[in-house]
């Protein structure tokens, strides 16, 4: 679902590499035959020194890959299998936080025979709907009334068989970009949409993105502790963003983490750095950095 948003980072992770005087070489698994092992005999073949991952959502931000990528004991970008896997399960990624006593909206599972009756009472309306597997706001569905809650569910289905229905948070979003143990400058983000969909993220100019952000220097600094301890709790590695939103009474609220954010020009990642001082070729070679570790 993410293959257009993967070769548009893709294409703009591979200039800059180049621009820096590194042998980098692109390699889109559609033109390896399309599958896994495809890309892992070229990936072999070839006698890459190591791996910069830039393929977003299932397959290629989910653990997948990483673990594919250990079995050649090719060194890679980020995050390792346990923190991909757990980052791109919106579900396990809640569980973990809880756990550790972080704040994360509530949430109800969603299958074709539940009691949307009683899935209302737990989390009131307005509530959101997501596939639990899916990246990009793919399948996700605000949901106002009770009667519209199965055509959330099957909307998301179309995505992944594992849907869940969280709460709404009404108030400000944020996202928090993490590179190495550094959490860069916040940004927030408004959008006329109900939410930050696909066609906010990436297709229209009506988004606006404030960076700083707008919280005093005390809140900020609470909410980049909050995102990463959200990042360490998953055991996430190297670089990636946190999403999270404010209420309206002042609290921050998690709500997933992303292991290989988009590198576009619509791009959170390289906003916040470059906020920080950090240009984008620069970013690039800072999670290339990320690779240099031994693969477990």
């Amino acid at each position: 679902a993410e293959r257009e948003i993967s070769l548009k980072s893709g294409t703009a992770v591979l200039s800059a590499l180049l621009a820096q005087g590194v042998k980098a070489h692109g390699v889109d698994m559609q033109a390896t035959g399309g599958d896994m092992l495809g890309m892992l005999g070229q990936l072999k073949l070839e006698g890459f020194d190591r791996a910069f991952i830039i393929l977003h959502g299932r397959g290629g931000e989910d653990g997948v890959l990483q673990g594919a990528l250990e079995i050649l004991a090719l060194p890679y970008t980020g995050s390792g299998v346990l923190a991909s896997a757990l980052g791109m399960d919106k579900l396990r990624s809640k569980r973990i936080w809880q756990a550790a006593d972080l704040p994360t909206p509530g949430y109800e599972m969603l299958t074709e025979t539940s009691d949307l009756t009683v899935i209302v009472e737990q989390l009131g309306l307005p509530l959101i709907v997501k596939p639990i597997h899916e990246g990009s706001s793919f399948g996700m569905s605000k949901v106002e009334r009770a009667e519209d809650l199965h055509a959330a569910w099957s909307r998301a289905a179309e995505y992944d068989s594992a849907v869940m229905a969280e709460q709404w948070i009404a108030g400000d979003e944020y996202t928090v970009a993490i590179l190495g143990e550094q959490a860069l400058p916040a940004i927030c983000l408004e959008t006329p949409h109900d939410f930050y969909d696909f066609q906010a993220k990436y297709e229209v100019d009506s988004t606006q993105y404030y960076c700083p952000c707008g919280l005093s220097v005390e809140d900020e600094k609470t909410l980049q502790a909050l995102a990463l301890q959200a990042f360490d709790g998953v055991d996430a590695w190297g670089w990636g963003r946190v999403d999270v939103m404010r209420d309206q009474q002042g609290k921050f609220w998690l709500i997933e983490i992303n292991t290989v954010p988009g590198m576009t020009d619509h791009s959170l990642v390289p906003m916040a750095a470059k906020a920080a001082g950090i240009d984008f070729e620069a970013l690039v070679w800072c999670i290339l950095e990320s690779s240099f570790r031994s693969v477990e």
